[in-house]
């Protein structure tokens, strides 16, 4: 029990301490969930192991409303042995830990990706092409078969443009199936899978390079032209901070006169240039920075709400972008939206204040 002493050197103790707590650097306030300002999905990728972190778990559950794998639903993963005709080689173990995790949270799913032109070449190898057109066919059906119902969304056909942008990419699904048809077909065959999800057609540098923005409407075109079931396109977003001001915006505007669904679906946006020498300051390059993401996200705002499918990022925080993997990384590159300790970047600001 305190003595009378005691009691009234209480409020003199408190009032030190107030005066102690004032002089210390306050605590920035949270920022505000990211998917509280957007009227559509605001979307990140994940990897399973990431599950195990409750720092990212954090991090995305407040922020984010949409899921798609980075890398464990592709063919690199599920087909590693590379036997196309044995499904019960296939596996799924990490792609359903993924789904059951955007179960358990409320977050939408993003199927990816089904046919990509840089995956899938030495399980195919040797096969006539019946066998590898039912092989084919048998991977899609059971892929996409098996998260029936629980994505939404699939890129069925992943980065079929060159980077020079001026043709389609030769690969060893076109070389069997045709420059088109491989197309047509993987779409569907997705659509008889799943008849429900939007299927996209996935590429990037389309806003960074526009003969290649454009190469890649006129295929959605003669694709839809030619009956497979597009039902969407995904803009990759890897933004270089560099290009001139309005080409994001220009390159949206095209892709709406299609009237679909447009998803960003990867979005970055590095610091590094790539040259040898790169003599803009460090402030200079957030400010080009944020100035290309904000014009993004206003143009993605700019869609009719139907065709606002949703924006994704590509990784929660920055050390957890493929752009910071590896003996490139020096530490020092931000091209997210939440720096290493989940604080919110610049570039978080350009999203929330289109969006707002």
């Amino acid at each position: 029990m305190l003595d009378r002493r005691a009691l009234l050197a209480l409020p003199l103790a408190l009032a030190a301490c107030e005066r102690f707590a004032s002089a210390e650097p306050a605590a920035p306030p949270p920022a505000r969930p990211l998917k509280s300002f957007a009227p559509f999905p605001v979307g990140v990728c994940a990897k399973s192991p990431q599950f195990e972190d409750p720092a990212w778990v954090q991090l995305v559950t407040t922020h984010f409303s949409q899921l798609t794998p980075e890398w464990e639903m592709k063919m690199e993963y599920i087909l590693p042995e590379g036997r196309p005709r044995d499904i019960g080689a296939y596996r799924f173990d990490a792609p359903d830990a993924i789904a059951a995790f955007a179960k358990h949270h409320g977050l939408r799913l993003h199927g990816h990706t089904l046919i990509w032109y840089a995956q899938g070449e030495q399980a195919f190898a040797g096969l006539d092409r019946p066998a590898f057109t039912a092989a084919f066919d048998r991977y899609i059906a059971a892929v996409a078969g098996r998260y029936r119902g629980q994505v939404v969304s699939w890129d069925v056909v992943n980065e079929p443009v060159t980077d020079e942008g001026s043709e389609l990419r030769d690969c060893h699904w076109s070389r069997t199936l045709g420059m088109d048809g491989y197309m047509i077909r993987a779409f569907q065959k997705a659509r008889a899978a799943d008849p429900n999800a939007v299927l996209f057609l996935n590429d990037y540098n389309l806003e960074n390079t526009p003969r290649k923005g454009a190469t890649f409407l006129k295929l959605v075109e003669r694709l839809m032209k030619a009956g497979a079931p597009v039902g969407g396109i995904g803009s990759q977003s890897h933004l270089d901070i560099r290009i001139p001001a309005g080409q994001i915006r220009a390159f949206f505007r095209d892709a709406a006169s299609l009237g679909l669904p447009i998803h960003v679906s990867e979005l970055d946006a590095s610091l590094r240039s790539g040259e040898r020498v790169d003599l803009r300051s460090r402030a200079h390059r957030i400010e080009q920075q944020t100035a290309r993401v904000g014009e993004l996200a206003e143009a993605f705002m700019a869609l009719p709400e139907r065709q606002r499918f949703a924006f994704s990022v590509w990784g929660a925080r920055d050390t957890d972008s493929w752009l910071r993997q590896g003996e490139r990384d020096d530490g020092q590159d931000q091209p997210l939206l939440f720096d290493s300790a989940g604080r919110p970047n610049p570039a978080y600001a350009a999203v929330a204040g289109a969006f707002a």
